[in-house]
């Protein structure tokens, strides 16, 4: 069977792209397939959206070519600080802090907004000779074939590859269409995410205050900036949303307290209802699932764009091995390594951040103290700290090769 490329990628966000590049450095042909139009996005002026990279995700964005592009517009975090709020009261005595200097490593994360990001993916498909990127365009059907698989697009075209990659998110139509099903369910929580110009500087911190309707993350930016995901019920959200700028700040000013002087918002608001929803399976004959099509989790902790670097990793790691051994990629043998590596990790730390928003997400007396105790009791032991930051930095678990910043 003659292919038009190896791999097939539906989904031109950032994993997409991501595995794309990291694919394409092992000689590999992907085409990656991306609703949007090619340049929309990257010219945007900065909509609010970002995201705390961890650590391990810096590395590997450093070894797919990718980091020298974003360095310039990353805000490194120095310190994570966590702890139980209650709108103008300010933190809880007991608390989390997490410095970057225990683990001997500088920074911990960094904060990079999506327009810099994902320009610097374009950029980098549109120079690699061994992607094809095709925008404006959907996958609408696909169908296995002996030895690959056929996909048909929005505009008639049928394409042939050896696998299709969904990251297409969580509705995720290649998984759909492979037959792999989903469970989840809603949090009755929606996130209101803004970026917040403040009168002082944030030194590099970022906060996380559980408030009894859901977390207010405050994580630096560059500049006095810094973006909140503020976490509320649905129907204190639909109330917040429709506020006017002045009246919204109001809303926020005893949540996010004095700590930064005045604050005014520095873009757009806007707000997306929060869910959990996990694939049953990460393949099928002739797929793989990455990113959000194979787990959409809670904001909590800002893991989901680092978990699905992490599949991206793991994903070209066991393709390229593959490749270099003769084996044919698409094989289901070849892909069920990589759903072993990553189904349990990804799972497990997703209903991880479910139990931690329901464990924090309430006003319970006796689950405010035990919280509050537990907190200060891993802030008080060393080797429980660093291990909760080498979690949150990406530096935990067998590690594929690029997320510790080497070369397949």
């Amino acid at each position: 069977m003659k292919y038009d490329s190896d791999i097939i990628v539906a989904g031109g966000g950032l994993n997409g792209p991501a595995l794309a590049l990291a694919l394409a450095q092992a000689g590999l042909r992907v085409t990656v397939i991306d609703a949007a139009p090619a340049r929309q996005r990257a010219e945007d002026a900065f909509d609010g959206r970002a995201y705390a990279l961890a650590l391990a995700s810096q590395r590997l964005l450093r070894a797919i070519g990718v980091w020298p592009a974003v360095a310039a517009q990353a805000q490194p975090m120095m310190e994570v600080k966590a702890a139980d709020g209650r709108p103008g009261e300010g933190a809880a005595p007991l608390f989390l802090h997490f410095d970057a200097r225990e683990l001997d490593q500088s920074p911990v994360g960094y904060m990079l907004e999506d327009r810099f990001l994902y320009r610097a993916f374009l950029d980098a498909m549109e120079a690699a000779p061994q992607i094809t990127l095709i925008p404006a365009t959907s996958v609408t059907a696909q169908e296995v074939q002996p030895g690959g698989i056929a996909v048909t697009l929005s505009d008639g075209r049928v394409m042939t590859a050896r696998l299709l990659v969904g990251a297409d998110g969580r509705r995720s139509g290649v998984a759909e269409r492979a037959g792999i099903t989903r469970e989840g369910w809603g949090y009755g929580q929606t996130a209101l995410v803004a970026a917040i110009a403040h009168e002082k500087p944030h030194h590099g911190i970022a906060h996380q205050f559980f408030m009894t309707s859901g977390p207010l993350a405050i994580l630096p930016l560059t500049g006095n900036r810094s973006s909140i995901v503020w976490s509320e019920t649905d129907e204190n959200a639909r109330t917040i949303a429709a506020l006017s700028d002045e009246d919204f700040l109001a809303v926020l000013r005893p949540r996010f307290g004095d700590f930064l002087g005045k604050i005014e918002l520095a873009g757009p608001r806007f707000s997306y209802p929060l869910n959990l929803t996990l694939a049953r399976a990460y393949v099928a004959p002739r797929v793989a699932l990455i990113g959000d099509a194979a787990h959409g989790v809670h904001p909590i902790a800002g893991q989901g764009l680092n978990l699905g670097l992490r599949d991206v990793g793991a994903l070209a790691e066991v393709l390229v091995e593959a490749m270099r051994r003769g084996e044919d990629i698409g094989a289901i043998d070849v892909l069920e390594r990589y759903q072993g590596w990553r189904r349990f990790d990804s799972t497990a730390l997703a209903l991880g951040m479910d139990a931690v928003n329901k464990l924090f997400s309430n006003d319970n007396l006796i689950l405010r103290a035990g919280r509050d105790l537990g907190m200060g009791i891993v802030q008080a032991i060393p080797g429980l700290r660093q291990g909760f930051m080498r979690q949150a930095a990406g530096l935990s678990g067998p590690l594929p090769r690029l997320l510790q910043g080497r070369a397949l």
